[in-house]
């Protein structure tokens, strides 16, 4: 499947909860989760409807300050397993030449954190996203443009804890292109571009800063079925907490690794399969990343 969008940071991926003060106030800011889209990660699949499963392996053993360097806590060790269904009607109908679609998800989370005396852990479900997009294909292109809501549903508690809910509404805006390079659409690049405008968290009373998520991939098909390139993420903290309180410890990330794509066109199946290295990390987490996404239509 050629997804616009997968939404979320699915509330957990790098480092959800830090325990010390100072790290509590420099958690990632947003719900998407980055590297949830790879290769064709802008691309909009014909109408039709469908329904994705998306399976996030995040393991992470130090967590940064403001330079990109490991300042504890000892022992400090997340496990996350995201669990995030998702689906996708895109009716066949076109709205000023594009195709128009909706999408909702839910992600449920299983996260182990330990830091120095601290553990935590939890199986909890996240905060729901419902957004509508509209999708363009003027060859050699394809466009996206989404806009959504993030619906804090999800479990929370004030910090620190292991809850996947963040406890706050927030807007998402969304906008990517690819580009098949060559006619017979064998090379790819690919753009997938999101902002995310947060609100008061009920537990703190902060406002998180506004974030921005990058993902890209590059990708050539050697058959039919068989895809493969690299692909990575960019994601970062745009402006400063705001309430009584904040502080103004922005975080960032940045990743690459390989990705595979296959499909089995009898039983309208597709699956990819992504390993994402973080290469650099400012007060967050630092780790890697295994994303397993299953799409089937229907």
């Amino acid at each position: 499947m050629k997804s616009q969008f997968t939404s979320r940071r699915l509330t957990v991926c790098a480092g959800l909860v830090l325990v010390l003060p100072f790290w509590t106030q420099a958690q990632p800011t947003s719900h998407y989760c980055p590297g949830s889209e790879g290769l064709l990660g802008a691309s909009v699949p014909p109408p039709g409807f469908y329904f994705r499963d998306y399976n996030i392996f995040y393991t992470a053993d130090q967590v940064n300050n403001s330079t990109g360097h490991s300042a504890g806590p000892p022992n400090f060790n997340v496990f996350t397993y995201a669990q995030v269904p998702r689906f996708v009607w895109i009716p066949d109908v076109k709205v000023l030449g594009g195709n128009i679609g909706v999408n909702a998800l839910e992600p449920f989370v299983a996260e182990s954190v330990t830091a120095g005396p601290y553990h935590s852990s939890s199986f909890t479900p996240g905060d729901l996203l419902l957004d509508a997009f509209m999708a363009w294909h003027p060859q050699p292109f394809d466009f996206v443009f989404a806009a959504g809501d993030w619906i804090p549903i999800g479990e929370t508690g004030s910090p620190p804890n292991a809850r996947a809910g963040l406890g706050y509404w927030g807007t998402m805006i969304t906008a990517g292109v690819t580009w098949h390079i060559d006619k017979e659409k064998t090379w790819s690049i690919s753009l997938l571009n999101r902002y995310e405008i947060n609100g008061e968290q009920r537990d703190t009373h902060i406002t998180p800063g506004q974030a921005e998520t990058l993902e890209w991939g590059i990708g050539k098909k050697f058959a039919k079925c068989l895809e493969a390139g690299i692909s990575g993420y960019y994601q970062g903290k745009m402006t400063r907490d705001s309430g009584m309180g904040s502080m103004d410890n922005r975080d960032s990330a940045a990743s690459i690794g390989p990705e595979i794509k296959t499909e089995i066109p009898k039983i309208g199946l597709h699956a990819s399969l992504r390993f994402l290295y973080e290469f650099m990390a400012d007060n967050r987490a630092q780790g890697e990343a295994v994303v397993l996404t299953l799409t089937k239509r229907f």
